[in-house]
This record gives C-alpha cells, sequence and structure tokens, in this order.
C-alpha cells in the first residue's frame, strides 16, 4: 500500500531522454516522511495511518503545543509541521516511527500531485474565466467587461453562481497522470514530467496515479 508522501516543490528544469529530446520537468524535494499514528478499526472506527513531514526547527520548537509534542513523543520522532492520513485496507503493515521514503516511488510510471495554486489576487473575468472581451476598437467602449448579467422586470436580479470578477488562484488542485523522470533516495528527490500546482518551496502531496 502505497500512502500518501509530503514533499516540497523545489522548481522547474529539464532534462534529456534516450532519443536526445527535452524534457520538461519539476523538481520535489522529498525528504522522509514519518509515521506519527496507526488507526485501526477496534480503537478508531477505520483503518488509515497518519504520516508527518517537514521537521520543526530549534528556535520554533516552544511554538509546538503540548498536545503535539506529546502525540509525537508516544510515536518516537521529532515535532513536524504537516501531517496527512492515508486509508489503508489493513493498518497492521505499519509501525509508529516507521520511515516512509520515496523509494516506495521507484516502481510508479505515473503519480498525482496536489498542492495550493499561487495566489492571483482579484482579478477580471477575461483572466479568471478567459472570456473573450469586447471590441479593441477606440470607441466600442466595452473592453475587457463581463457583459450583462441581469435579466428582464421578472423576476428582475442577477441569478447567483455566474462568472465573475474576484479573488483567484489560492485553491487546492490536483495535476494527474504525471510521468515520474526519476527517482534519487539518495539525494532525496524526485523528479516528474510537466508543472505541479504552487509556487517554489510550496508542499505538494504526491500519490501513485490510477491508470485508466
Amino acid at each position: 500500500m502505497t500512502l500518501k508522501f509530503m514533499g516540497k516543490k523545489l522548481g522547474m528544469t529539464h532534462l534529456f531522454d534516450e532519443k536526445g529530446n527535452r524534457v520538461v520537468c519539476t523538481v520535489i524535494s522529498a525528504e522522509p516522511n514519518m509515521i506519527s499514528q496507526v488507526k485501526r478499526k477496534e480503537t478508531d472506527g477505520y483503518e488509515a495511518v497518519q504520516v508527518a513531514a517537514i521537521k520543526v526547527t530549534a528556535p520554533k520548537v516552544r511554538n509546538v503545543t503540548k498536545p503535539m509534542r506529546g502525540h509525537f513523543a508516544k510515536a518516537g520522532i521529532e515535532p513536524r509541521q504537516k501531517l496527512v492520513e492515508t486509508r489503508v485496507k489493513n493498518a497492521e503493515e505499519f509501525q509508529l516511527g516507521q520511515e516512509v521514503s520515496v523509494a516506495q516511488f521507484a516502481d510508479a510510471k505515473f503519480v498525482d500531485v496536489a498542492g495550493m495554486s499561487k495566489g492571483k489576487g482579484y482579478q477580471g473575468v477575461m483572466k479568471r474565466h478567459n472570456f473573450a472581451g469586447g471590441p479593441a476598437a477606440h470607441g466600442s467602449g466595452f473592453h475587457r467587461h463581463g457583459g450583462s448579467t441581469g435579466m428582464r422586470s421578472t423576476p428582475g436580479r442577477c441569478l447567483p453562481g455566474q462568472k465573475k470578477a474576484g479573488r483567484m488562484g489560492g485553491e487546492n488542485v490536483t495535476t494527474q497522470n504525471l510521468r515520474v523522470v526519476r527517482v534519487d533516495e539518495e539525494k532525496q528527490v524526485m523528479i516528474v514530467e510537466g508543472a505541479i500546482p504552487g509556487a517554489r518551496g510550496g508542499l505538494v502531496y504526491v500519490t501513485k496515479a490510477i491508470k485508466k
């Protein structure tokens, strides 16, 4: 069973395949995750494994709450910043404090990567929803607007849920079926083909893809 793996987006680069073709890739920092809790059906009502990642540096350890310190101490690991849970069929296969490395993706051909997309701030309908806009002529008076959103006197209002200007980005996005180019357990990095959500240094969640 492959657990959900947490890493950091380091940035993009390009490599060359055996035919000399350039392949645009994203590098993911893949430091080992640690199992911080094993949930069983008898005690928790379902089978799952909780994984912790990204060590808390020395000055910030004091910010870790006392309950969370006890939680990590029970697992025998140092405090971590992020936790994520994966449902499993047999939780007995995993142990507290067990290391989860990027090696679990060594035989994977494709992965799904989820992360928080870049925030774009307040944007208009052309950028946010790909509206075409109006004529570019000087006298049109309608260039980058959204057009009419109202209606006649009955019911005489704008229906909710229409595409309008507003806050863009900063949402959970999953990019599916990215080809695994390289997994380097020694350097603790993973390279996938294409782009993944988020900015450099952002947290990403990697899982094995289910190819149909």
